[in-house]
């Protein structure tokens, strides 16, 4: 629908009054798109191009959802809802997935577009970066988050504060921890940190290759260097130059590779297979393993040199088991990730649910955790994961799901009961400190309102009818 005149032509064809909007819109920090009836972007301002990572050439002509990518676009879109009922929202809110990846929490509000006549145009939505507010909700509420790593624990939190002092450094980086504690994110993490943050990052499991491929992904190798090898071949060490590196499983390597691996390190020079000349490199080095190589040293399993070549800056990531507290955290993570991956929207865990995974001691760690979300989310047709919607195996053994209903010997309340305890004076403290304001208390909880409207009713929660933001 073409948007009638109101003012002087240009030469270009514009009206004064459209340009003086546009300004308008691309001096202010809120993010401004408009759609059309059929859900196409038509504008699209300077600071919506700066949160979304999406520029306004790419953005306009396109289908909103294809831009956003937010997890209130398959069901609850507050811009549809506007258009639908003719009536404006307010501070809903929700995130999105830049062009870059990245999940940046916002708020938005929408209204009718209308032209001077009245006339429904289409739909405005505004939104505002909030990650500020969400840093400072977690520093408030004990967390700690670099990029995608968020803890509460005092251990990890600790590790989290040095990390971006780790990447500035160039030095090799030992992470140590079991099996699925997440040292890879950890090693993508200090990549993203540094000065290398512009270059490759590449990992490779030492533990899962022989050594002669191990040398040959990491070396290269020259034309004639063994049978079939009919040209040359960069390895790592040459394709990642000025990047990354990160060594998975070193432990597992033999004898041999370590003495190749300790001269790349040493003398920043690798030699490819069949080749007599050396080549320099020009990678950081992150290393990985679940084994213990003080005992491995000792042993003679791995040499004393390269360990100590390694071990510059250690991290020793605590299993999940140790940092019970991430429990509840990580799970909304995983179901936020899992809403985009599946394009559901599912709302959470309910107490029952949370027990059962607080109960569990999670050999695998994180990545079991993750794991388990995944299982419930294939399962689960409801707003919210249930017992039910679980894995079988966290249904068994001395804490399984009869226990729950058992009285626990300390305090006289089963395990699902002390989880709502918990929840309810999460909330109580939330809206005593923003004065019975429901939308900031829902900000300050890491939920949106409606969601917090729903607990209020399902504890039992009676408010006063006076809101909060009322109050002077």
């Amino acid at each position: 629908m073409k948007k009638k005149s109101s003012g002087k032509d240009n030469a270009a064809g514009g009206t004064i009054a459209d340009f003086a909007q546009e300004i308008i819109l691309d001096s202010i920090s809120d993010g401004v798109f408009t759609v059309d009836h059929n859900w196409r972007i038509m504008s699209f301002n300077r600071a919506a191009e700066e949160i979304t990572g999406i520029g306004r050439d790419e953005a306009v002509g396109r289908y909103c959802w294809e831009v956003f990518r937010s997890n209130m676009c398959e069901a609850s879109c507050a811009l549809k809802k506007t258009m639908q009922e003719g009536r404006s929202l307010i501070s809903s809110s929700t995130y999105i997935i830049t062009g870059s990846q990245e999940r940046v929490p916002i708020s938005v509000s929408t209204a009718l577009l209308k032209d001077e006549h009245g006339e429904v145009l289409g739909g405005v939505e505004t939104f505002r970066d909030q990650r500020l507010v969400e840093e400072l909700r977690r520093e408030l509420a004990g967390q700690y988050q670099v990029r995608d790593i968020v803890s509460r624990s005092k251990v990890m939190n600790n590790m989290l504060k040095i990390l971006p002092q780790v990447a500035e450094s160039d030095s090799t980086v030992l992470l140590d921890g079991e099996t699925g504690t997440g040292k890879e994110l950890f090693a993508r993490t200090i990549h993203s940190l540094s000065n290398r943050a512009d270059k490759s990052f590449t990992g490779i499991n030492c533990g899962a290759l022989p050594d002669n491929l191990l040398e040959s992904e990491l070396f290269g190798y020259v034309a004639g260097a063994f049978t079939g090898a009919d040209k040359d071949k960069p390895g790592l060490f040459e394709a990642a130059a000025g990047g990354t590196i990160l060594l998975d499983e070193i432990g597992d390597t033999s004898p041999a590779f370590q003495v190749r691996l300790l001269r790349v390190l040493e003398e920043c020079e690798f030699q490819p297979l069949g080749s007599v000349e050396k080549r320099m490199t020009d990678v950081r080095i992150i290393a990985a393993t679940h084994r213990n190589l003080e005992e491995m040293v000792e042993s003679g399993q791995f040499r004393r040199d390269l360990f100590y070549r390694i071990n510059i800056v250690r991290l020793v990531l605590p299993p999940l088991r140790e940092r019970m507290e991430d429990i509840v955290l990580l799970t909304n993570r995983f179901v936020e990730k899992m809403n985009i991956k599946s394009g559901k929207n599912i709302e959470g865990v309910v107490p029952e649910a949370m027990a059962l995974l607080l109960s569990h001691d999670y050999p695998g760690n994180i990545r079991e955790l993750e794991n388990i979300i995944e299982h419930a989310f294939v399962l689960c047709g409801e707003s919210s994961i249930r017992p039910e919607h679980l894995p079988p195996s966290l249904l068994k053994g001395p804490q399984n799901a009869s226990s729950l209903n058992s009285i626990s010997a300390a305090g006289g309340e089963t395990l699902g009961g002390v989880v709502r305890s918990i929840e309810e004076t999460a909330i109580l403290e939330a809206l005593m400190r923003n004065r019975n304001n429901r939308q900031a208390a829902a900000v300050d909880l890491g939920m949106h309102k409606s969601t917090l409207y729903r607990k209020l009713k399902k504890l039992g929660i009676i408010l006063p009818e006076q809101d909060g933001r009322s109050v002077r």
